[in-house]
């Protein structure tokens, strides 16, 4: 009768007293340790007709999605993803790079925390006319779609003190790949230059 590893893991270790069958003793191990490490698929549909029955604690690496996943509470969640690069917004006119020295705006696609999210670095300098330009839409064309959220997000942007009575604004991300500033409405707040480092939403 076989046995199974020392770990406790299920695999299965056929005994000296099981009759001789080389393909059964090699798939028997083949399956249980498959199950157990990363698999590779080359997207979620592959993976999920490909496991039929998974079970918690399964990792499965998607290569289109760059993603690794892991079967947890009966559900795949994502757990890493792969490294991705900052990239420039095209910003329309009114908007610099780099405004405070703090480098371009840029977005990168990330995970956070499981949850696939953009973060935002640099910031804006930001010539008034006398309003903010765009009505404070400051990308000069959509993010991809991969940038994009399922809903809108509404976070808290840093702003210059100087021109300005706060030092905070709002920034919303639309779903239809725009970003647009909220908060310079007053004469009393025209800071000269809006930031992003630290800046996080959902997707």
């Amino acid at each position: 009768m076989p046995t199974t590893d020392d770990y406790g893991q299920g695999v299965s270790i056929a005994a000296l007293t099981d009759a001789p069958n080389a393909t059964t003793l090699a798939q028997d191990i083949a399956n249980a340790i498959v199950q157990r490490g990363v698999m590779r698929f080359a997207t979620a549909a592959e993976r999920n007709a490909t496991i039929t029955s998974p079970v918690d604690g399964m990792v499965a690496y998607l290569a289109a999605e760059e993603l690794i996943t892991a079967r947890v509470g009966g559900v795949w969640v994502t757990i890493g993803s792969s490294v991705s690069t900052w990239t420039n917004i095209t910003l329309t006119s009114g908007f610099a790079h780099n405004g405070n020295s703090n480098g371009n705006v840029q977005y990168r696609r990330i995970n956070l925390f499981g949850e696939p999210s953009v973060q935002l670095q640099g910031a804006l300098s930001v010539t008034y006319g006398p309003a903010i330009p765009n009505s404070g839409i400051f990308t000069a064309s959509a993010l991809p779609t991969a940038a994009r959220p399922a809903s809108l997000r509404t976070v808290v942007i840093p702003c210059s003190d100087v021109s300005s009575d706060r030092i905070t604004l709002k920034l919303d991300a639309k779903t239809n790949g725009h970003l647009e500033i909220y908060g310079t409405n007053s004469s009393s707040n025209r800071p000269p230059w809006i930031g992003f480092n630290g800046v996080f939403y959902s997707l």
